[in-house]
């Protein structure tokens, strides 16, 4: 026969309260019956190394918070998640560096004005996406929303916090989420015979285009530099002795006089009278 509760030892009464006070906050927390999940907008990079995009939780928190109250996304990896425990005060709440020790931190503080029920209508407000690990500069301090370290996988959920750090809601946990991982350049098969079929007939198409552009090349090259090497034989008249000229008039000069007059005479004077009787 067991002992009666009244006769259990006081510290076993001291254990036992000590475990109840650290359950019940968890216990009497309001579960909301929603899974955060990645993004159905058809986005590029919805999942990429260091990020993923969540969607926001619109319409999931009303009538839950306040206007003092700040939802919280937590970040842990996925086989460290069950081991979270909500922070019970501001203090508590761990930063990203945690991450890389403990396996979980929170980031992303948000107020209900900023998820607002309505989605953007045309796309005008954009995406309501919350996108984890975007902070590269850290500029959200000191609840950095850093890029992930690894490939995980993570597993996130929201917590809703009064003023003073209290909890008051959660969601349930993701599914766990994977990020994309980079091939190493030695694991890449580059062998032809591992190739598409429709990859090798354009890379053939591609093989014999470039043939066909060389050798038009090399034949527009070899016709310019043939007339260097191979000068084309000029006309008969332009031979050198046979050159065949037109005839070159020169302005018309009457020949000198001055070799056919008298010793004494010059053109133009009359003769000097003879001294003779």
């Amino acid at each position: 026969m067991g002992l009666p509760w009244s006769q259990l030892h006081p510290q076993l009464w001291l254990l036992l309260l000590v475990v109840l006070s650290w359950l019940w906050p968890s216990l009497s927390l309001e579960l909301i019956p929603y899974t955060p999940q990645i993004t159905a907008w058809d986005l590029e990079g919805k999942v990429t190394a260091t990020t993923f995009s969540l969607e926001q939780p619109r319409c999931v928190l009303d009538g839950r918070a306040g206007a003092t109250d700040t939802i919280w996304l937590v970040v842990a990896l996925s086989n460290a998640s069950r081991g979270f425990q909500n922070p019970q005060t501001l203090a508590e709440i761990p930063a990203f560096p945690q991450l890389l020790t403990d396996g979980h931190y929170m980031t992303l503080p948000l107020s209900l004005n900023q998820l607002p029920c309505e989605e953007p209508v045309g796309g005008s407000g954009g995406a309501p996406v919350l996108r984890v690990g975007n902070d590269f500069g850290c500029h959200q301090q000191p609840y950095c929303n850093a890029p992930l370290p690894g490939p995980g996988p993570y597993s996130v959920k929201f917590l809703l916090m009064d003023a003073s750090g209290s909890p008051k809601a959660e969601t349930k946990w993701s599914d766990p989420i994977t990020l994309c991982q980079g091939k190493a350049p030695g694991s890449i098969d580059t062998w032809p015979g591992r190739r598409s079929g429709g990859m090798v007939v354009i890379t053939s198409i591609l093989s014999s285009l470039a043939g066909l552009l060389l050798l038009a090349f090399l034949a527009a090259s070899t016709m310019h530099f043939s007339g260097l090497w191979w000068p084309e034989e000029a006309p008969e008249q332009q031979r050198i002795g046979s050159f065949k000229g037109k005839r070159y008039m020169t302005h018309h000069i009457p020949p000198s006089e001055a070799a056919t007059l008298p010793v004494g005479c010059e053109p133009g004077l009359d003769p000097l009278p003879s001294l003779s009787p």
